[in-house]
């Protein structure tokens, strides 16, 4: 029998030697390579670009400035706008007072993206706790008012739709009907009196991570509509299509071609090219502002949405891929960086006229996978041992 040594020793061999730089594919053979890969009906004539991450130059192209459906491969643009716009440091705070005038309450919100209606999640995650705040304030209004709940008004400023609504559904489960009335923010300063409660969410940046991590529908659109407010545009989809468009326009990148309906990627209206998102990840990984992007974004084989790719489909290429995944029904993008010996590339492939259906999808992941893990392979230095001299 083999020894658990000699098994450790073995895996690790067999790591290093998984994708030998002789087997990986040079720059001047990938386009034939490519073309020959990219032409499989599973991906039904995607559009994808190729860029060396040093200089720049275009290895390969395929439809580059073909107009096609970017999936949650749009969040790019929103975690950029959040990290140039937020300050990455900040929490977002939710605080409940009683109000000066009698049976009202006031609650002075930030606009936080990241209220859970589970406590547990929230306490495990660090996030504001709608429960916490629910049952406080309940606590409070029967100890003000002998026991009543009835003929309570809360004014409140910067709370989303979904929240309030919430907030309501948890207290009328526990015969709690007040008012809910919107004012401004400087409405809600002026009403306050006695602090009630407060709750906070973790800094931007953990929420930033994980909605890159885990492709957060919700915490991508939230984000951006905060970014966008924090650029002097609306907070709405038509704020966040400027910001986006000023994006690119910031690096000289053209946007004639973006079309924006939400930051997640949810709406197939979204319109994106390779070009325009392979040109934009390249500006990016140059400038260090946006190191917190390309940390966030999930690694092949290892995190997030890409934890279960390349294991069997290229496992030359795990633990080298970080990019973001997408997917629409009759669409699966991804975008991203892949380390390939002494180099690193940025990539984008967009397949979004393929069959519809689970099938269909995970046949495509697994070609871009085998794609990508032609090009894929550790940077492992050359060890040179000093030869002893002979007396």
């Amino acid at each position: 029998m083999r020894s658990p040594r000699f098994i450790v020793l073995l895996a690790l061999a067999t790591v290093i030697t998984a994708a030998p730089a002789s087997a990986v594919l040079s720059p001047t053979s990938i386009p034939a390579a490519f073309e020959e890969l990219l032409s499989k009906p599973s991906l039904s004539n995607p559009a994808m670009v190729l860029i060396d991450g040093t200089s720049g130059e275009v290895i390969y192209e395929k439809n580059p400035y073909s107009q096609r459906k970017p999936a949650s491969v749009m969040k790019v643009f929103a975690g950029a706008v959040a990290i140039k716009y937020l300050d990455m440091q900040s929490r977002f705070t939710t605080n409940v007072f009683s109000g000066i005038e009698e049976k009202t309450l006031v609650i002075q919100g930030s606009n936080d993206p990241w209220i859970s209606l589970s406590h547990s999640v929230a306490n495990k995650m660090d996030r504001t706790s709608l429960p916490y705040l629910g049952f406080n304030t309940l606590t409070a209004v029967k100890k003000n008012n002998k026991g009543s709940l009835k003929g309570m008004t809360i004014l409140y400023s910067n709370l989303y739709s979904q929240d309030v609504s919430n907030l309501k559904t948890f207290w009328a489960k526990r015969g709690f009907k007040p008012v809910m009335k919107a004012v401004t923010s400087d409405e809600t300063l002026l009403n306050a009196s006695e602090f009630i409660v407060g709750d906070q969410s973790p800094e931007v940046f953990k929420i930033l991570d994980y909605m890159m991590l885990w492709s957060d529908n919700n915490l991508a659109d939230r984000l951006a509509r905060l970014a966008s407010r924090a650029a002097g545009n609306s907070f709405n989809n038509k704020g966040v299509a400027e910001e986006f468009e000023a994006l690119l326009v910031e690096y000289g990148i053209d946007s004639s071609k973006l079309v924006t309906k939400d930051a997640s990627g949810l709406s197939k209206e979204n319109r994106i090219t390779a070009t325009m998102m392979g040109q934009l990840l390249y500006q990016l990984r140059k400038d260090p502002k946006y190191a917190p992007l390309y940390d966030s974004l999930p690694i092949g084989g290892i995190s997030g949405t890409l934890r279960s790719r390349f294991l069997t489909t290229a496992p030359s290429a795990v633990g080298l891929v970080r990019a973001k995944t997408g997917t629409l029904n009759g669409t699966v993008t991804l975008a991203g960086y892949v380390e390939s010996t002494d180099r690193e590339y940025v990539f984008v492939t967009l397949a979004d006229d393929i069959s519809r259906g689970n099938a269909a999808s995970d046949k495509a992941r697994a070609a871009i996978d085998r794609i990508l893990g032609r090009i894929a392979a550790p940077n492992i230095p050359a060890e040179i041992s000093a030869v002893p001299v002979t007396p």
